[in-house]
């Protein structure tokens, strides 16, 4: 399941977003200088306003014409970006961005080249704005933090950075990624992607004392439920690579010990999806992701970066039990007035859409220094020496799994349906001005259902708020007997030698029977020991004895497993897992700039 993580890297620095030509100038303070809104513009539509729009290659001047009859103008051309900078009327930004080729629309903010001065306060979009955009605060000042919350955080990995360090913060679950078999990487974020997750979710700097007045706070980078714990169930290599059979192992480990040894978790981030079609009443892995919602598990999942043009949300987020996010752009501002739904957030299709959106628009979240993101994209993502930032439903989602820890920390006793209703109940309408009249009214229009679902997560409605403990949802259940290649969409792993993981079988070759499995995860005995789908999966077994409460215990993929015999026919070869041995196909090479992820999908056409 290559490539399916809802975010990219931004070229956006404090604040920003730097067009390329600018970033490689590398002069002071805002190059494209400040420019002069004709008077008439601004009684149009409000105050003038400084946007850099990028649009497609066969975009013609339509943009333009629109921007000189708003009275506005434009007052610089981006080539290398195939953009243009412009001044229009504050009220006209909307209309702007609905011209046909118009890719994205970005408030110019001011620029800090100085790497060291960056100030996460005066940042909409980093974990101290997002925090003030949802609400979190609310939470924080009453004493409730995600404390005694554990969130299972199924990805790439959990890098030991600052925020993620302090004793119990993060505890190992299995890894059941191909890093495993690489020394020194097992458990660690080799790729980038979970470390961003993680801090979004529950970081807490190691010198902030647990408790104290984090709504004060200005000083320490905080997630949004600062005191919960996560559970590192890896499953992606250092390039991104992993398989659905992976993913569904990882969410049956979960249900299956989710309370032992001081274990209590509750929440599940999945911030990544596949392109499957097949019904969520078929599909294997929303089966799996209903199977955890049905044991007490909130399970928050991305609905994927395909757009308003998308055909449907991503899998496992097509299943309508579970909650699907969608991404928010706050426009550079904490406030929510003048959010708008990401132009990357995939539609639903009106049966089943977002439940409700998030911010997921250049979050600045904990950087993996030397992982594969960093390396790739750190010279232009990068904020200070500590943060990165990404754009995605990914992020979104963390956010969204962050939120459901703090309600669940203030209502135990809530059930995933319950939590559910209340985060969907209290969100807030996101609405567009569409029009104009005779340039003095804006009229405002309510934005579809299908982008925002129920609207964005706003937890200062939430707080005070509550949920009649006879709420339960009733859709038709999955049954989880269709097939695991429909699962996997339009997605494969593809090993060193060329051979790509196809059909109905799991990563080490062994057939897989839907039915049966699903049998099995319904009677939560798909684990027996450290065996799924009947190989070695997570060591040489798998007790309450061999739970540490810090991390997984025994050696993962070990022995016969991982040997050429367990390769057979013209599935895999006899060729050994190395770790490196994943390429091209995943996260790496074409995955992020050609044909498969790129521009509308995941990567959000936040980075060229």
């Amino acid at each position: 399941m290559p490539a399916t993580y809802g975010w990219s890297w931004d070229f956006r620095q404090s604040g920003r977003r730097v067009a390329l030509a600018t970033a490689l100038a590398g002069f002071g303070a805002s190059l494209l200088g400040p420019a002069v809104l004709p008077v008439a513009a601004a009684s149009r539509g409000g105050a003038p306003t400084t946007v850099i729009v990028r649009e497609s290659a066969a975009a013609g001047s339509a943009a333009e014409t629109l921007v000189t009859e708003l009275g506005g103008h434009v007052t610089r051309h981006i080539g290398i970006i195939n953009g243009f900078v412009a001044t229009v009327a504050a009220n006209d930004v909307a209309q702007l961005r609905t011209v046909p080729g118009v890719v994205e629309v970005t408030g110019d903010l001011p620029l800090t080249l100085d790497s060291t001065s960056y100030d996460p306060t005066t940042d909409p979009t980093s974990l101290y704005g997002t925090a003030s955009t949802v609400g979190a605060r609310a939470y924080w000042r009453n004493g409730f933090t995600g404390k005694g919350v554990d969130v299972a955080l199924i990805d790439s990995g959990v890098a030991p950075v600052n925020g993620l360090t302090t004793p119990g913060k993060v505890v190992n679950g299995p890894d059941l990624s191909f890093d495993s078999q690489v020394p020194g990487r097992m458990y660690l974020d080799a790729y980038g992607h979970g470390t961003h997750m993680a801090g979004i979710i529950a970081g807490r700097d190691d010198a902030v004392v647990p408790g104290s007045a984090y709504q004060s706070n200005t000083t320490d980078f905080l997630g949004i439920a600062p005191d919960a714990r996560l559970v590192n169930v890896k499953v992606a290599d250092s390039g991104g690579a992993v398989d659905v059979s992976q993913v569904i192992a990882a969410i049956d480990w979960i249900v299956q010990h989710k309370t032992d040894n001081g274990l209590n978790i509750r929440v599940i981030n999945l911030s990544f999806g596949t392109d499957s079609t097949q019904p969520y009443a078929l599909d294997p892995l929303a089966y799996a992701a209903e199977v955890a919602w049905h044991n007490g598990i909130v399970v928050v999942a991305a609905v994927g970066n395909n757009g308003s043009n998308a055909l449907g949300v991503a899998d496992p987020a097509s299943d309508p039990y579970i909650i699907a996010v969608g991404a928010v752009d706050t426009e550079g501002t904490v406030s929510q007035s003048d959010d708008t739904v990401a132009t990357f957030s995939s539609s639903g299709n009106g049966t089943r859409n977002p439940d409700v959106v998030a911010p997921g628009v250049h979050i600045a979240s904990l950087r993996d220094p030397g992982s594969t993101i960093d390396q790739q994209y750190g010279a232009t993502a990068t904020v200070g020496t500590r943060f990165f930032r990404g754009s995605g439903t990914s992020q979104a989602t963390a956010v969204m799994s962050g939120a459901a820890a703090l309600v669940l920390q203030q209502h135990p006793t809530y059930t995933p349906d319950m939590v559910k209703r209340l985060l969907t109940k209290t969100a807030t309408t996101l609405s567009t001005p569409v029009l104009s009249l005779l340039g003095l009214v804006s009229i405002n229009s309510a934005v579809s259902p299908t982008l925002q679902g129920s609207g964005e997560v706003n937890l200062r409605n939430a707080y005070g708020a509550g949920v009649c403990t006879c709420y339960t949802q009733n859709y038709a259940p999955s049954q989880g007997t269709g097939t695991l290649e429909a699962a996997r969409g339009s997605l494969h792993v593809t090993a060193s030698n060329g051979v790509t993981l196809s059909g109905e079988q799991d990563i080490f070759g062994s057939a897989f029977n839907s039915a049966a499995m699903a049998a099995l995860e319904a009677s939560g005995q798909s684990w027996s020991g450290g065996v799924w789908n009947g190989q070695t999966w997570s060591g040489q077994s798998w007790s309450g004895q061999s739970w540490s409460g810090q991390s997984w215990s025994g050696q993962s993929w070990s022995g016969q497993s991982w040997s050429g015999q367990s390769w057979s026919g013209q599935s895999w070869s006899g060729q050994s897992w190395s770790g490196q041995s994943w390429s091209g196909q995943s996260w790496s090479g074409q995955s992020w700039s050609g044909q498969s992820w790129s521009g509308q999908s995941w990567s959000a056409a936040d980075w060229s």
